[in-house]
C-alpha cells in the first residue's frame, strides 16, 4: 500500500510522513528530493513553479510510487500534490493508494515556515501554494494543528493501519 501525505508548504508533510512510516514499519520517500536542481533554485530564489515545471518531477515521483508497487513495498510519500491533475499523475493503483490531505489555519502555516530553516521552499511562497491548491475531495483531510504524535495516531486510525 501507498498513503500519499499531501498538502501546502508548512502542513508538516515531512514530519508527519516520516512519523507514520516508523510508527507502520513503512519506506519513507520525500518527493522534494526528486526534484531537478533547476525546480529547487526557482523555488529557492521565490518564484513559484509552473505545470511546465513539475511535468518532469511527476513522473519521476510516479515512477518511485509504480517501483514501490511492482516490488509490493508498502510506503509513505510526502508530496504537495496541490492540484487534482498532479495527483491524478501519481495515482499508480486506486485500489493501494492512499490519500491523507493535511490542512491548517493559514497563521499556524506560516508561523511553521518563518521558524523553518534550511529549507528552499521560501515562506513567501505559501500563498501561491494555497492558491494552487485544489482541496481533494477524495482524501482524508486532516488538521495539523495538533502536534505530529496526535497527527499521525488520526491518520491509522482513520485509515486502519
Amino acid at each position: 500500500m501507498v498513503v500519499i501525505i499531501m498538502g501546502v508548504s508548512g502542513a508538516g508533510k515531512t514530519t508527519v510522513g516520516q512519523a507514520l512510516a516508523r510508527s507502520l514499519g513503512w519506506r519513507f520517500l520525500d518527493a522534494d528530493d526528486l526534484h531537478p536542481r533547476s525546480n529547487v533554485a526557482k523555488m529557492a530564489a521565490g518564484v513559484p513553479l509552473t505545470d511546465e515545471d513539475r511535468t518532469p518531477w511527476l513522473a519521476v515521483v510516479r515512477g518511485q510510487l509504480q517501483a514501490a508497487m511492482e516490488r509490493d513495498e508498502d510506503l509513505v510519500l510526502a508530496s504537495s500534490a496541490l492540484k487534482r491533475a498532479y495527483r491524478d499523475q501519481l495515482e499508480v493503483d486506486p485500489a493501494r493508494t492512499r490519500w491523507v490531505y493535511l490542512n491548517a489555519p493559514r497563521e499556524v502555516l506560516a508561523g511553521r515556515l518563518a521558524k523553518r530553516h534550511g529549507h528552499f521552499m521560501p515562506p513567501s511562497l505559501l500563498d501561491s501554494q494555497l492558491a494552487t491548491l485544489e482541496v481533494p475531495t477524495q482524501a482524508l483531510e486532516v488538521d495539523v494543528s495538533p502536534p505530529p504524535p496526535e497527527v499521525v495516531a488520526r491518520i491509522r486510525e482513520a485509515l486502519k493501519l
